[in-house]
């Protein structure tokens, strides 16, 4: 990492929340430095913390301990620098394919032709084009995420979050919507953390990965993927790596 500039930075981060009139520890003392620009991976067992920490980082939530910071600085609360695409795509149903990718525009008060042009840009971009006045019910379950993908992306995120957004997806198209991230972030260079369990999409996708403990949540290990792109999942290097990850991960609670 030297010579590359840190984009954000966690220090020390902590959650917890009190159940049932007792103190449950979400994540403890999470540190992890986020390069500008790096498709980085957050892996880790089902309801290890994974989100709490996405939720943090996006403001969603507030660390009880630690902070975050972003080109530097301290932030506190959500940030308009970034963006977020959920597992659960939540799109206005109401509102056609162009009418969901403009909305965070025309919340800013951007005018419509302006906002209408950059919303376009990043439809043709997720290969959406044609579906502009489509409704979300009418269509699949890749293309609404893809929606998704689109409007976090027309608010110009620097960086975009990513929490298992393809876990809901059958294989097929969970394997087609990996490669148009990865095409998408290609093309449009941005920071990217995402999100997953999924041990062998953790490889496909990233720069890094961050290995997390069970609950509550920390930094178990850290792996460079040095493959080069497209990746082939059935290259030896690939099956070493996913290998090595997957005999130090722990098993889900």
């Amino acid at each position: 990492m030297d010579g590359e500039k840190i984009k954000l930075r966690l220090e020390n981060i902590s959650q917890s929340f009190i159940t049932n009139n007792r103190v449950f520890d979400a994540a403890v003392d999470v540190s992890l430095d986020v390069k500008d620009n790096e498709f980085l991976v957050i892996l880790g067992p089902g309801r290890c913390g994974k989100t709490v920490l996405l939720n943090m980082i996006a403001g969603i939530e507030k660390p009880v301990d630690g902070r975050i910071l972003l080109d530097g600085e301290e932030i506190d609360g959500s940030d308009e620098r970034i963006g977020m695409v959920f597992q659960k795509r939540a799109l206005m149903p109401w509102k056609t394919v162009m009418e969901n990718v403009e909305f965070g525009l025309k919340l800013k008060g951007v005018p419509k032709a302006e906002r209408r042009a950059v919303a376009q840009k990043y439809i043709n971009l997720v290969g959406l084009q044609g579906f502009e006045k489509s409704y979300p019910d009418a269509l699949s379950g890749g293309m609404k995420q893809r929606v998704s993908i689109a409007r976090a992306y027309t608010n110009n995120p620097e960086i975009l979050l990513m929490d298992e957004p393809f876990g809901a997806l059958d294989a097929q198209t969970r394997y087609a919507m990996e490669e148009e991230v990865q095409r998408i972030w290609q093309t449009e260079k941005r920071t990217v953390i995402f999100v997953t369990n999924n041990i062998e999409e953790a490889v496909y996708l990233a720069d890094r990965i961050v290995l997390l403990t069970n609950c509550p949540a920390k930094v178990k290990a850290v792996y460079d993927v040095n493959l080069p792109r497209p990746r082939d999942t059935i290259d030896p290097e690939f099956l070493r790596l996913r290998k090595e990850i997957s005999e130090n991960t722990d098993l889900a609670l």
